[in-house]
């Protein structure tokens, strides 16, 4: 007799990941490749950070923290807000988490049950539809359109059948940069509020965004759930930490689900946290790089056949059309990791069914290689070309 295996493990594969791995072992085959495919900074955490580290490693034992986090971070943390956004927020509403990823697991597990449905826009994070999927937890991708930056409205969110239970929001969003304006931030949460609907806020690329103010949920209303990660702005992404602004109806739940999921968030890597929000000069000067590498991407992608373009507001993407090339995402990213020597990341790992229309940029890496890149999709966009 077949010995049974969990329905639940059955989701879909983070393409992204797949990605990574053909390109490396290109690389390892011999080949250069540029790497745009990974959401990550190419830049290590600042010098204070691995300082602090470094401290840790010869002063403290490094057992296991509370659940939440050592208080000093969270006091940190919570500091932020004020400085950051004139927001106070007690410390006591902050759980420290393993990464982002640990965040929306305890979040969709401590907001929503087995059967109820949570909506979110696409394109999007694919982890949000594949961790409900493995929880048992219905996803309502609603289908964005460029013209609204492929993020949620309250038109698509009313078209619904019946409300949902809960509502993603990411602003800058991934994989597409772009954001939400202040005023429509504040129609969604009314129509949410109206409709008993949680919200969970993902701002893990707040910090990172160019001449739009980035709006924190942690301000508008008490019952959302706000997450945020050390990985993008603060380049810590190996280091795995997050964070959670917890609504008060939640707080027990979420620190009893984090003592029996997690015991507890890496130890060094909080303790090095600690001083990172004193290392912001080093931080911006990355976001001045991103928005140096974008300007690049932006004038030199259209020259390759690239577009149209998502707004890229925020983070480190760009989502651009690849209707010029009539082929699929996953067909043309192949080609262009195999023809070029550049990784990207096919739009069907964010939209599966509009996404084989659009590939991702990553343009987290040095401006170099920015111009490296188009340099050789421009080669390969002329030579295909030609071929035709």
């Amino acid at each position: 007799m077949a010995i049974k295996a969990s329905r639940r493990g059955r989701i879909a594969p983070f393409i992204v990941m797949d990605v990574m791995a053909a390109a490396n072992a290109r690389v390892a085959a011999g080949h250069d490749v540029v790497h745009l495919e990974v959401g990550q900074p190419s830049t290590a955490a600042p010098a204070g950070v691995i300082e602090a580290a470094a401290r840790a490693l010869e002063s403290e034992r490094l057992g296991y923290t509370e659940a939440l986090g050592v208080p000093e971070l969270r006091r940190a943390i919570a500091d932020d807000y004020r400085a950051r956004y004139g927001v106070a927020v007690d410390a006591g509403r902050i759980a420290v988490t393993a990464g982002s990823s640990g965040a929306f697991v305890l979040a969709f597990l401590a907001a929503f049950d087995a059967g109820d449905r949570v909506a979110f826009a696409t394109p999007g994070y694919p982890g949000y539809r594949n961790i409900l999927a493995a929880l048992d937890v219905e996803p309502v991708p609603l289908a964005a359109e460029r013209a609204d930056g492929f993020q949620p409205t309250v038109d698509l969110l009313s078209a619904l059948p019946y409300p949902p239970d809960g509502l993603i929001l990411a602003s800058p969003a991934n994989p597409t940069g772009s954001m939400l304006v202040p005023d429509d931030i504040r129609r969604l949460v009314g129509w949410c509020a109206t409709n008993g609907v949680r919200v969970i806020s993902d701002e893990i690329y707040h910090g990172i965004t160019y001449g739009k103010p980035a709006v924190t949920l942690a301000d508008l209303t008490p019952s959302a759930i706000v997450i945020n990660s050390f990985s993008k702005y603060y380049s810590m992404t190996g280091w795995r930490l997050g964070w959670m602004v917890v609504p008060p109806d939640l707080a027990r739940v979420v620190e009893c689900l984090a003592q029996n999921l997690f015991i507890s968030p890496p130890t060094l890597s909080q303790h090095a946290a600690c001083v990172v929000f004193a290392c912001k000069g080093d931080l911006d000067a990355n976001v001045r790089r991103y928005a140096e590498n974008r300007e690049v991407l932006l004038e030199g992608l259209p020259r390759c056949g690239f577009g149209p373009f998502a707004p890229a507001d925020g983070a480190f993407y760009i989502y651009a059309g690849i209707g010029a090339f009539g082929g699929e995402s996953p067909d043309i990213a192949r080609e262009i990791l195999n023809d070029a020597g550049v990784a990207v990341t096919p739009g069907l790992d964010f939209d599966v069914v509009r996404g084989k229309d659009y590939v991702r940029f990553s343009y987290a890496g040095s401006s170099d290689e920015m111009r490296e890149a188009v340099r050789r999709l421009e080669v390969w966009w002329q030579r295909r070309t030609t071929a035709r």
